[in-house]
């Protein structure tokens, strides 16, 4: 694998090669570009995108296919104040243009209390249903009598308010973090070209990211949801730009060393090659293993977040690399790094920083332990799960819309959960359904499979779709129906849909976390060739996980007031910074275990830390703000999402990487290399120092006179 990297890293800083390079890329951009643009044609925003694979919610949807009526989706008016009545019986009219044929507008339903009329409007789910419920709410707020509100919601209004989230999301998250890394990027280098180097680079990732994805999406099967969607161009200009500062700050250390900026970047590459490569392919793998989640929206982020990785890397190692060595030494002015001139100053904030810790190693690494440990305890007061309405930053219309349907009717009424069973059997169905405590009423869905096989069956609940109570019910529901013979009854609806999901986001902690630990380790073992540095720097990794996890908790509750975190945030957040924490360590112990078989262990670390101090800072901090840039979106998931990953970088940049991992590994002193080669070539070093301090020459050297 090292002579195959060592072949193919030649090329972008050959003479010819680079231009090559270079000459491929732009056919590459030219020729597929238009292919880019075409990802959105293959994202699947469907419900099953975003459930478990094989649960009953799922094949309910999955079944719905079957029937004359499954294109119509409902949509719930209601009014509520004085003078409601006239307003609710001129819009019955006025919704008639939108109807699907065969179907007809309810007549307002009145409340028990008398203070609400809810009518529904049944739409064509094959349309285009947003702009339909757009302009339902058009007519709705139209010459409405002052004091009388009126909220269009319902299964139509929650997917409008839902895709209005993701619309135009991929555009406005580049946009917002290419300009984020530029800013950085601009800072760090403090030159006036520089940095469109790395944000150029990155820039052609994205391009084969995106036809990459949607070429294994249309004829591989690749899952694509809006979600992964959005988050693919934040990974890949995180990432990308990581492996930028690293190779670009290798490359100014040999420009210093070496006159031809040819060699300078062949060895640069060389030496920076192994870690970026552990990096991606530990940050790929651990993405990947998301395959084995249920959950179908987390096996999108993993897969394709995968692919975003491996194609940012493929960038980072060919095209950064040819354009730094085609423009030149010139590209870093001011600073020029002029050949035979130090690569930097002697004392530097981390030789201090190195200095400090290697004072007093041990309780350094205590106190970096208990500041994360207290912060970890946090994460033991997490209120688990998000109710329809708590999911967005912004109250939307639909979820106002809920609220006043469960003030004045069953909470349940505007989104009832659906039975699919046998027709022969549904008369036993129903009975058996209604027997069940929670259940408001059962309404015949009036539909039926064109061979008269399957009948649908609408069930109110007495609680709100996404509370406890109502998931409880949709249990006791399931169990009732299940118990009737030959019926093969199924039960689905939002409600069943949220209680499966959360159900297997628990599953898929325990058997994803496992998977990704072990791949991991795998890789830091290759790279290191050790046993206790790995099962350490996974350690420290994971400490630092829970940390974050409690500090975002904080956040979440006291600062930003969200009710609580989204199921899926546990298991995305671990994988996320698990696979992205484990990159610093990667860069900062590989170039530790370089400097220690030359300098020995102690001067080692030291020197491993002052080196990558400043880029290791820097790739942080930019993947902290790219991350974050998820927090100012109106979807709570993705805003946690944003701030936990965040958090987690910034702690494993400044906290971890600094103090923690430089503490235990000159604690432990050779032993932190324990099996590998390193661990042997360092006790030969202490013989020989031993051997030397103890020889006759030595001891009539220490007796002369001063």
């Amino acid at each position: 694998m090292r002579a195959l990297l060592k072949r193919v890293t030649r090329a972008p800083g050959g003479r010819r090669g680079k231009w090559l390079v270079l000459a491929a890329w732009l056919i590459v951009a030219v020729a597929l570009g238009p292919l880019a643009g075409k990802l959105g044609d293959v994202e699947d925003s469907s419900a099953n995108a975003f459930l478990p694979r094989g649960a009953e919610s799922a094949r309910v949807n999955t079944e719905l296919e079957k029937f004359r009526t499954d294109t119509v989706m409902p949509a719930v008016v209601v009014y509520t104040g004085d003078g409601a009545d006239a307003k609710a019986a001129a819009d019955q009219n006025a919704f008639a243009q939108f109807l699907p044929a065969g179907e007809e507008v309810s007549q307002p339903i009145p409340s028990e209390d008398g203070e609400a009329l809810m009518t529904v409007v049944p739409l064509d789910s094959e349309d285009e249903i947003t702009d339909t419920i757009d302009k339902l709410r058009e007519i709705a707020g139209a010459n409405a009598p002052p004091g009388v509100d009126v909220e269009v919601g319902g299964p139509a209004g929650s997917l409008t308010d839902q895709v209005a989230v993701f619309d135009g999301l991929d555009s406005t998250l580049l946009i917002a973090t290419a300009l984020v890394v530029a800013f950085l990027l601009l800072i760090t280098y403090r030159s006036p070209i520089l940095w469109l180097l790395p944000l150029l680079s990155v820039g052609f990732a994205a391009v084969l990211t995106q036809v990459t994805a949607y070429l294994l999406a249309k004829h591989a099967g690749l899952p694509v949801n809006p979600q992964s969607a959005g988050v693919l161009m934040v990974l890949v200009f995180g990432v990308g730009t990581d492996y930028a500062l690293l190779l670009i700050a290798r490359y100014r250390e040999e420009l210093h060393r070496h006159a031809d900026r040819h060699e300078a970047m062949r060895i640069a590459l060389g030496r920076s090659g192994p870690a970026i490569l552990a990096s991606a392919g530990t940050i790929a793998v651990g993405l990947a293993c998301l395959a084995f989640a249920d959950i179908d929206s987390s096996r999108s982020l993993g897969l394709v977040g995968a692919v975003g990785v491996v194609c940012g890397f493929l960038a980072m190692v060919t095209v950064l690399p040819a354009l730094l060595v085609i423009t030149g030494r010139w590209v870093f002015w001011p600073s020029v790094p002029h050949h035979g001139t130090p690569a930097r100053k002697p004392r530097t904030v981390w030789s201090r920083i190195g200095t400090a810790v290697a004072r007093r190693p041990r309780w350094s690494w205590m106190m970096s332990v208990a500041v994360t440990g207290v912060l970890a305890l946090s994460a033991a007061g997490i209120s688990m799960g998000l109710t329809q309405a708590e999911m967005f930053q912004d109250k939307p219309e639909s979820v106002v819309a809920q609220e006043r349907i469960s003030a004045h009717y069953p909470s349940g009424a505007s989104d009832p959960a659906e039975i699919i069973t046998s027709t022969d059997q549904a008369a036993e169905v129903r009975t058996a359904a209604a027997a069940v405590e929670g259940v408001a009423r059962i309404e015949d869905g009036g539909d039926r499979t064109p061979d008269g096989e399957l009948t649908t069956l609408s069930v109110v609940l007495q609680d709100a779709p996404d509370s406890q109570a109502a998931k409880d019910t949709i249990d006791e529901l399931r169990h009732a129906v299940h118990q009737v013979e030959d019926a093969d009854a199924l039960v689905g609806g939002t409600t069943a849909q949220t209680l499966d999901t959360q159900r297997a986001a628990d599953r898929d902690l325990t058997t994803v976390i496992p998977i990704v630990l072990l791949v991991v380790l795998g890789v830091l073992i290759w790279l290191l060739r050790a046993l206790v540095a790995p099962l350490l720097l996974l350690a420290t990794v994971v400490l630092s996980y829970f940390a974050a996890l409690g500090a975002s908790n904080l956040l979440f509750e006291h600062v930003l007031g969200f009710a609580g975190v989204d199921w899926s945030i546990p298991l995305l957040g671990f994988v996320f910074l698990v696979a992205l924490g484990i990159d610093y360590n990667i860069f900062l112990m590989h170039r530790v275990k370089e400097e220690a078989a030359g300098l020995g262990h102690m001067r080692g670390v030291l020197e491993g830390l002052t080196s990558t101090g400043g880029v290791i800072t820097s790739a942080g901090i930019v993947l902290a703000a790219t991350f974050a840039v998820f927090a100012g979106l109106p979807l709570v998931t993705m805003a946690q999402m944003g701030v936990l990953v965040g958090i987690g970088v910034l702690l494993d940049t400044f906290l971890v990487r600094t103090v923690l991992v430089p503490a235990l590994a000159l604690d432990l002193g050779r032993w932190f290399w324990w099996p590998g080669k390193l661990f042997r070539h360092l006790a030969a070093l202490d013989r020989e120092a031993a051997g030397s301090a103890t020889s006759p020459s030595a001891q009539d050297r220490t007796h002369e006179p001063a």
